[in-house]
């Protein structure tokens, strides 16, 4: 017995001598075959052949039982139970003679009666899966003119951001719709994939596409969003942040301070002979992305597909090294914030080494600084952490990025670029983005990084001493201020 891709049910007599194609009998009963009939010399021994063709028969015979009681099911909402179909055929046994002349066994019924009744289940499970899940358009259809919590849960944006994007891929002709997707679903498949992380046989459920087309799709948008990273990861605009000026805690200290790196591990998926440059110090394969942003939480630059076993001072230092990964030039007397994996230099405010810097190291009864260099330091940390809640959002709307998905590494390093540059766009596009607001304010509790000390010989001796002499001079205007203003920490 089989299940032809139609769902329709094939009963195969193993046996059959004869290749003519009448052994196979459709449970619809287009090639129904006739019922033998008993001889008048008495009843014969059945033979295999008698006995399928009389189970098909009663097959055809259930089947049609068990399209009525799948009516009743559908429309009374009643439980399904395969015994009940098995009880329609006890029923049918006392009324076929046809049955009882070729003296079927109950056991072979009952096996017949649960092959129907199963084929009939499956058609109403699918009924109603389809009517809660649609494919295709209809799935998009639901997400689209939904409710809107439906959209930012399925597409990780509101719909007017999606439709703006939509607009922008193909206005430019980034993306063009094809006779069977229109872009708006070929961006939802990216958007399931990389905000659900999701793999390839799922979405051809959801989207009733083939596994090729939608890896087609998925790369094409990945390109496209991609090729959109110069426009939005954009350098930083060189005045005073608000969230610096309007802050009396860190205005006008920080004064000059542009923006904010640190590095992001990724979980990655590589092959068995590169998995030692990737094990990361947690013993966990990643890869190490280094990451500026602005302190309203936009990405500045991102430089993804370094092994998790380099150390965060050195991918910085082969950023500067190299003018081709275009790092935003930084003016004379600006700098950014930095953690105590890299080194204190110009243009990079480390934090102060050998003093408690964590947020988390400064609650309790020892909450309040015992000196400059500890509210240099909490401070710092403070300011700091708003990478730290741009890294959160991003995992928190993309979670491929928490996961090692299995792509192919240059995809895995492109994905990381696409997710910012998305986040960037959702940013502009939706101030009030719910995920944004759900980290406004707040602060993100992050543990030591994996380098505790800089790379030595990272800086000269002239970069170090301009650095050293502006962080001193910040922690000592800090601290005299302070002890003025209690309130003011």
């Amino acid at each position: 017995m089989s299940v032809d891709p139609s769902g329709q049910m094939n009963y195969v007599d193993d046996e059959a001598s004869t290749g003519s194609g009448d052994d196979v009998n459709m449970l619809e009963g287009r090639n129904k075959r006739q019922s033998v009939t008993p001889s008048s010399s008495g009843r014969r021994k059945r033979s295999r052949k008698a006995t399928g063709d009389a189970i098909v028969d009663a097959m055809l015979e259930i089947a049609a039982a068990s399209k009525l009681r799948a009516s009743a099911i559908m429309k009374n909402e009643d439980q399904f139970s395969i015994s009940k179909c098995i009880k329609v055929l006890d029923e049918m046994q006392d009324m076929s003679t046809c049955m009882d002349d070729l003296d079927l066994e109950l056991d072979e019924m009952e096996l017949v009666a649960a092959a129907a009744g199963y084929y009939y289940y499956n058609s109403i499970t699918r009924q109603t899966r389809c009517a809660s899940l649609p494919s295709g358009s209809g799935f998009m259809n639901e997400v689209l003119e939904g409710p809107d919590d439906l959209c930012r849960e399925m597409l990780r944006m509101d719909k007017h951001v999606f439709h703006k994007l939509c607009y922008t891929l193909r206005h430019r002709g980034m993306l063009r719709d094809t006779a069977g997707v229109m872009i708006e679903e070929q961006l939802a498949i990216f958007l399931n994939i990389v905000g659900h992380n999701e793999r390839n046989r799922v979405i051809q459920e959801r989207f009733q596409h083939s596994g090729e087309t939608i890896s087609r799709h998925f790369n094409n948008v990945l390109k496209a969003i991609k090729s959109l990273s110069r426009e939005f990861l954009q350098p930083p605009d060189f005045t005073t942040p608000p969230e610096i000026l309007n802050n009396n805690r860190f205005s006008p200290y920080f004064k000059d301070c542009v923006g904010v790196i640190d590095g992001m591990h990724i979980p990655a998926h590589v092959p068995a002979k590169d998995q030692s440059r990737f094990r990361n110090r947690k013993g966990v394969l990643s890869q190490n992305v280094l990451a500026a942003c602005t302190f309203d939480l936009q990405f500045i630059f991102v430089y993804p597909g370094w092994e998790g076993s380099v150390t965060d001072s050195r991918v910085l230092r082969a950023v500067l090294d190299d003018p081709d990964q275009n790092f935003p030039p930084i003016s004379q007397g600006k700098y950014y914030l930095v953690d105590t994996g890299y080194s204190n230099m110009e243009g990079f405010l480390a934090p102060y080494l050998g003093v408690r810097y964590h947020l988390h190291e400064y609650r309790g009864s020892n909450q309040l600084p015992r000196n400059a260099k500890e509210l240099f330091n909490h401070r710092h940390s403070s300011l700091r952490n708003v990478i730290q809640r741009a890294f959160d959002v991003l995992k928190t709307r993309f979670p491929i990025l928490k996961l090692a998905p299995q792509y192919a590494f240059h995809i895995q390093r492109d994905i990381v670029i696409a997710a910012c540059v998305l986040h960037n766009y959702i940013r502009r596009e939706e101030r009030l983005d719910w995920l944004f607001s759900s980290i406004e304010g707040a602060t993100v509790d992050e543990l030591p990084d994996f380098d505790e000390q800089p790379e030595l010989q990272f800086a000269s001796s002239y970069q170090e001493q301009i650095a050293s002499c502006l962080r001193e001079s910040i922690a000592t205007e800090m601290w005299n201020d302070f002890l003025n203003k209690w309130d003011q920490w």
